[in-house]
Order: structure tokens, then C-alpha cells, then sequence
């Protein structure tokens, strides 16, 4: 997966080849809940042909949206998750005898057929790459989504351009120096968490924890928001500074260990493009209502902006 995301990292920056052009019309207010189409279908583009075949992009979004809009039954969203699995063990077979130049050829050359995964979990990580984005990554960072998505901006751009303007030192910063990006991305997702879930674990074993005791066989919920927010490993943690200067491996906003989530190289690229270059194509960017009226998703979902008005 590494030699993908080099060799496919240069070419991030395109997403926001769009801004020249809307810098010129100079648009006096933009209202996001306008433009939902054009964002959903972005995001199908950016994401679905990595791994899919292009001719199966409409049939890919639709199944998407009935599992996750919520807007059908809890029968009709399992039947999408298990059409959209068949059709990923169909397509893992197709690349298996036949490789293309694409993500999940890359899965089947170099994993799967040396056997060091088998063909189920080739599948499900190809599920994953596909679908596990939609809370996080696809509605986590793209420029689309800043000024055109929908009702559901669970969204770590909305929430970067909102800590910016709360932070207007480090906007300057940032707008005079995009090479600051990473670093602003590493906070940001350290900060703004954009995952509300909480991972279930049993101990195996008898384990001291934070000077407490967990038996085997014990259960615990561990919040990864909360561990985002540990004044043992951040200081003032609920400062927000993109100057800070913690190990990475510390942070949780990609989970951690063996099931780090598989898609942090893609979401730290694009939102490192977005934020090199959205200030810099739109240096008039501004939120256009008072920060205390944004509205944002309800505590038990997922983190992020259910609607920013912006204006430039």
C-alpha cells in the first residue's frame, strides 16, 4: 500500500484545481446545503475508482447511500453492505486473473496471491478502502465539502477552517507558509477527533491500566476522543496548536496498532492538499455567520458541521 500512496501522492493537489476559477467569480455567499449533488458525486469520483471499475461508479454510489443515508430499512442497508462484498469478491477475482493499474490489482499482485492474505480478507479490506470513508474521510476533508455538501458534513475541513479563524495567528501562519499543512492536519486530527467510536475490548489477561486494575475477562470502552485529550501526553490538550510537537504514534484520530485505520495515508494526503492550497486559491475565505450559530451533528454521531456558510 505504501508504493501506491507514493506513487499516486503528487497528483493530490488537483482537487482544488477548481479554485482559480472561483476565486475570479468572486461569489459573495455560498449556501451548503445548495449543492449536495455536486459534493456527493465528487466524493464518488475521488474515492470509488481506486477500487472499482469506473463503468460501475452510479451502481457503487447507490448501494452506498442505502446503507449508510439512512433512509431505508435496516433490511434494505444489509443487503446493499452484502451487494456491494459480492461485488468486491467478483471484482478480486477478475484482477486475480487479470491485473490492471488499479488499488486492488496492487492487493491481489502483492498480498493475496503470495498468500500472505487470504481471499476474504483481500475483500474486506477492499471494502474498507471503498466504504469506510464515507464518516470520516470522504466527508472528512474534501474542498467539495467546505462549500457544497449536503446535511451531513461529518467533516474535519468545515472544523479546520472553523479552528483557523478562532486561531487567526495561525491562519496568517499557515497562509504565508503552506508547508505548515502537515503539521495543522496532525493537529487537526488530533483536536477535532472526527470518529465518535469507542472500541469494545475484553482483557485476556489480568492487566494495570492507569493505576487501575482490569481482570481477565473484563470488558472496557475505550474512547478514542478522550485519548485525543490526555494532559499526560498533550500538554493543554484543549488548546488547539499546530506548532506542537507530540509522536505521532501518540495520537488516536487513526486508531492505533494493527488496526490503525487503513486509509490514513489517503485522508492525511488530501487533507494536507486541501489545506496547502485553500487559502491560498480563495485568500478571502470567510465564514459567513457567527461561529456560535454553526450548526453541529448530535453528540452520539460521528464529529462534525451539519451546514457552514461560507463567503469570499
Amino acid at each position: 500500500m505504501n508504493g501506491s500512496q507514493e506513487r499516486t501522492r503528487a497528483g493530490f493537489p488537483e482537487i482544488s484545481a477548481g479554485g482559480k476559477a472561483a476565486a475570479a467569480n468572486k461569489p459573495t455567499f455560498v449556501d451548503i446545503g445548495r449543492a449536495g449533488a455536486y459534493a456527493a458525486a465528487r466524493h464518488d469520483h475521488l474515492h470509488h475508482p481506486r477500487c472499482s471499475r469506473p463503468e460501475d461508479l452510479e451502481y457503487l454510489t447507490q448501494q452506498n447511500a442505502i446503507r449508510t443515508n439512512g433512509s431505508g430499512t435496516a433490511l434494505q442497508a444489509q443487503s446493499a453492505n452484502q451487494e456491494l462484498v459480492n461485488y468486491l469478491a467478483k471484482l478480486v477475482d477478475r484482477r486475480n486473473i487479470e491485473p490492471k493499474d488499479d488499488l486492488i490489482s496492487k492487493l491481489v499482485v502483492e498480498q493475496l496471491r503470495p498468500g500472505h492474505v487470504k481471499k476474504s480478507d483481500a475483500v474486506q479490506i477492499a471494502f474498507l478502502l471503498l466504504v469506510a470513508g464515507n464518516a470520516t474521510i470522504g466527508d472528512y476533508d474534501c474542498l467539495d465539502h467546505a462549500f457544497g455538501s449536503a446535511n451531513r458534513l461529518t467533516s474535519n475541513t468545515p472544523q479546520g477552517i472553523i479552528e483557523l479563524f478562532r486561531n487567526p495567528t495561525q491562519l496568517a501562519q499557515l497562509k504565508t507558509d503552506p508547508s505548515l499543512a502537515p503539521a495543522f492536519v496532525e493537529e487537526l486530527c488530533r483536536y477535532h477527533t472526527g470518529s465518535a467510536m469507542a472500541m469494545k475490548r475484553v482483557a485476556k489477561e489480568d492487566i494495570i491500566l492507569g493505576g487501575k486494575t482490569i481482570k481477565a475477562g473484563e470488558g472496557i470502552i475505550a474512547s478514542i476522543q478522550s485519548g485525543n485529550r490526555d494532559e499526560d501526553v498533550f500538554p493543554d490538550p484543549d488548546v488547539f496548536d499546530m506548532h506542537r510537537t507530540p509522536d505521532p504514534n501518540h495520537a488516536l484520530g487513526f486508531g492505533f496498532g494493527p488496526h490503525r485505520c487503513i486509509a490514513e495515508p489517503l485522508a492525511r494526503a488530501e487533507l494536507e492538499a486541501v489545506f496547502a492550497t485553500l487559502f491560498q486559491k480563495l485568500p478571502g475565505l470567510r465564514i459567513a455567520v457567527p461561529v456560535s450559530d454553526i450548526e453541529y451533528t448530535p453528540l452520539h454521531k460521528d464529529v462534525g458541521v451539519v451546514k457552514l456558510p461560507v463567503a469570499w
